[in-house]
C-alpha cells in the first residue's frame, strides 16, 4: 500500500469515527464535554429592569435645571421588590442589580452626585431617559434557545447552565482510551534501572495528551515482542473505543503489531503516511474499536498523535473544531525540507513589534523528545517546499500552554 497524503489519512480516519451516544451526568462533572441537547431560557434575566450602577434612580425629566437637588425617598437593593412610585422632584438610591422603581427612567451613578443631606442629593450630570438601566431580558428571554447542541461546555456555557437551572446536562459520551506500547527495548516506569534498556516514555506522553482532551485513559503497560503476549495485550486493547499503540509497527521481521492486529479481525486502511516525523502510522478499525499504530519514536508518536489520533477523538467526542489553531509566524531562521513529506518541526514563540516568530527547539531528531518538551508549538512546511527562508512567513499548530503568555503586553 502507497503511502497517503496526510490530508488523504485525515479524511480517512474521520471517516471512521462518529459521536458514541450520549449520557447524562451532573453539571459539576460538564466542564470541556460537548452538549447533546439544545437549550432554552426558561425565564428573562434579567426579570426586571435593574440598575447597572450604585446611585441613584430618577426621573429624567427632573435633570433639565442645572444640578437638580432631589429628596431621597427609599434605598433600594438587589433582591428588594420596591413598590413606591418616584415622583417629581424625587429619587431612590440604588443599588446594582436593584430592580428599577415605578416612576423613575434613568439611573445617576453615584460618583456624578453630591449629597446635602441626609435626604437630599445634588446630581451634578444631565442625563437622557435609560441610562445605566439593564432592560428586563437583557441576558436571556424565557423560551428562547441559549445553547446548541453540539457546544462545547467552557465556563462561560457552565455559568449559563446554571442560569437556566440545568442541574444535570445531556452530553456526548467520552470514548475510552487505553494506550499500549511495544518492544523488548522497553522498560516500565516501576521496572529495576537497567542502562541497556530504554525507559517507556511513550505511554506517558500519550496519557498527557488524551488527558489534555478531557479523557481519562487507561495504561496497558508495555507489550514484548513476542507474538502471544502481544496477541493478548492486542485483545485487552481492542475492549475499548480507542487503542493507541506505540511501536512494532515497521515492516522488520521482529514487528508483530499490524499483522497480530488483522488475524484479531482489526481491518488496516493505511500504514504510511507523507509526513515526517511519523511516516509509518497505521490506522485500523474493528467492529468496536479504533486503532492507531503509532510509532516507537516519542517525537513520531506524539506528532501522529496531534495530527490524525487528536482530531479522532475529538470527533467522537462530539466537537466541531477538530484541528490545533494555527498562527502565521516569521521563522527566525531558515528550516530546510526535501519535498515529499508535510514536515512538522518543533518551535517556540517571541513576540515582538511585527508579530510572533518561531525558533527551533534543537535537533529535531525523532528520538530526542526534548524538542517536543520545549516546543509551543508544530511548524508545517509543506510537502512541496524546497525549504523556508529565515524572515518567510509560515504558519504553525499551537500546542498546549499556548493560551497564555508570560506578560500581558495587550
Amino acid at each position: 500500500m502507497n503511502p497517503l497524503a496526510l490530508d488523504d489519512a485525515q479524511n480517512c480516519v474521520l471517516q471512521h469515527t462518529m459521536p458514541l451516544g450520549t449520557e447524562t451526568i451532573d453539571l459539576l462533572q460538564a466542564p470541556g464535554r460537548v452538549l447533546a441537547q439544545e437549550v432554552r431560557a426558561n425565564r428573562d434575566q434579567p426579570p426586571c429592569d435593574v440598575s447597572a450602577m450604585d446611585g441613584y434612580a430618577v426621573r429624567a425629566a427632573d435633570l433639565g435645571a442645572v444640578s437638580p437637588q432631589l429628596t431621597v425617598v427609599a434605598d433600594i437593593r438587589a433582591g428588594d421588590l420596591p413598590t413606591l412610585t418616584v415622583q417629581a422632584g424625587q429619587c431612590a438610591r440604588i443599588m446594582t442589580g436593584a430592580p428599577i422603581p415605578q416612576g423613575a427612567d434613568t439611573v445617576i451613578r453615584v460618583e456624578d452626585t453630591q449629597a446635602v443631606s441626609a435626604d437630599t442629593v445634588q446630581i451634578n450630570v444631565a442625563a437622557e431617559a435609560g441610562r445605566d438601566i439593564r432592560r428586563r431580558g437583557e441576558s436571556l428571554r424565557n423560551g428562547e434557545a441559549v445553547l446548541a447542541a453540539g457546544s462545547e461546555i467552557t465556563p462561560g456555557v457552565l455559568g449559563i447552565l446554571a442560569m437556566v437551572k440545568c442541574a444535570e446536562v445531556t452530553v456526548q459520551r467520552l470514548p475510552r482510551v487505553a494506550i499500549l506500547s511495544s518492544g523488548d527495548e522497553l522498560e516500565g516506569l516501576r521496572d529495576a534501572f537497567d542502562v541497556h534498556k530504554i525507559p517507556d516514555a511513550n505511554s506517558y506522553a500519550l496519557l498527557g495528551q488524551v488527558q489534555a482532551l478531557g479523557i481519562q485513559p487507561t495504561l496497558l503497560g508495555i507489550a514484548r515482542d513476542d507474538p502471544a503476549a502481544l496477541r493478548e495485550k492486542l485483545e485487552q486493547g481492542l475492549r475499548y473505543d480507542v487503542l493507541l499503540v506505540s511501536g512494532g509497527t515497521s515492516v522488520g521481521v521482529h514487528d508483530f503489531v499490524r499483522p497480530t492486529l488483522e488475524q484479531l479481525g482489526v481491518q488496516m486502511h493505511f500504514w504510511r503516511v507523507q509526513m515526517r516525523p511519523g511516516h509509518p502510522v497505521a490506522f485500523g478499525t474493528s467492529a468496536g474499536c479504533k486503532v492507531f499504530c503509532l510509532p516507537g519514536n516519542p517525537v513520531s508518536s506524539m506528532v501522529c498523535f496531534e495530527q490524525l489520533a487528536a482530531p479522532a477523538l475529538r470527533n467522537m467526542m462530539g466537537h466541531a473544531r477538530l484541528f490545533r489553531r494555527t498562527l502565521p509566524v516569521r521563522l527566525a531562521q531558515a528550516v530546510a525540507h526535501r519535498p515529499g513529506n508535510v514536515e512538522f518541526v518543533r518551535v517556540v514563540l517571541s513576540r515582538d513589534a511585527l508579530g510572533y516568530m518561531a525558533i527551533p527547539t534543537g535537533s529535531q531528531s525523532s528520538g530526542v523528545l526534548l524538542s517536543m518538551a520545549r516546543a509551543d508549538a508544530l511548524l508545517v512546511v509543506p510537502s512541496a517546499s524546497q525549504g523556508l527562508a529565515a524572515g518567510e512567513q509560515a504558519m504553525v499548530q499551537l500546542l498546549d500552554g499556548t493560551g497564555f503568555q508570560e506578560i500581558n503586553d495587550i
